[in-house]
């Protein structure tokens, strides 16, 4: 698994089996404006140090404002042992455009 698209995502969170982990690497401010329940914020900035606290067995959904970010922190968490890990394309701006539009752009 390396990237998934809204519609996917979508689908996961709503089956049966147990949701991803969503991991927010937006800053706080960003996350303030627009953001998925229940997502995780761990800032892009703090990965580097954080990562230890997320567990590389669970599904990870990494999420940005467009998929730059997020992609690089796959690509970092993968290198780290985690097999598990997908980078939401499109960020979160595909999110609120494809699948919730209550969810504010910005």
């Amino acid at each position: 698994m390396w990237q998934l698209t809204p519609l996917e995502l979508q689908r996961m969170l709503a089956s049966d089996r147990d949701p991803p982990l969503l991991l927010d690497v937006r800053e706080p401010w960003e996350v303030a404006v627009a953001w998925i329940e229940g997502a995780f914020n761990l800032p892009m900035g703090r990965v580097v140090n954080g990562w230890r606290q997320l567990d590389p067995a669970r599904e990870t959904v990494v999420i940005c404002h467009h998929g730059f970010r997020s992609a690089q922190v796959v690509l970092f968490l993968k290198r780290a042992g985690f097999e598990r890990v997908a980078n939401l394309d499109g960020g979160i701006d595909a999110w609120s455009r494809e699948v919730d539009p209550t969810v504010p752009t910005y």
